[in-house]
């Protein structure tokens, strides 16, 4: 059985708004064409100058990974707060409360 379209998904999440984007691609498609494919770039212009940092059912992989049928490609956004400094903040908070 020879295919010839893939069909995959592409999410993405800001704080405001959640993008789940259908692609029907050609068989060796990669992630970063699929995300190109898909419009999520136009849709959102400041996916456009940096680097994607993506991955497939919650598995990081390469942006020229190629796709398969039925693969979730999610788009991820760049930390804003280290996560061990978050962790030291909250524990500082409730050690104070604690305290007091």
């Amino acid at each position: 059985m020879v295919v010839d379209r893939v069909r995959v998904t592409v999410v993405y999440c800001t704080p405001q708004r959640q993008y789940r984007l259908q692609v029907d691609l050609p068989p060796g498609s990669t992630l970063r064409e699929a995300v190109v494919a898909s419009g999520l770039i136009e849709r959102e212009p400041a996916l456009a100058g940096r680097p994607l940092d993506l991955g497939v059912f919650s598995r990081p992989r390469s942006a020229d990974a190629a796709v398969r049928e039925g693969d979730r490609i999610e788009v991820y956004r760049p930390l804003t707060v280290d996560p061990k400094l978050a962790r030291r903040v909250r524990a500082a908070v409730k050690s104070r409360r604690k305290g007091a």
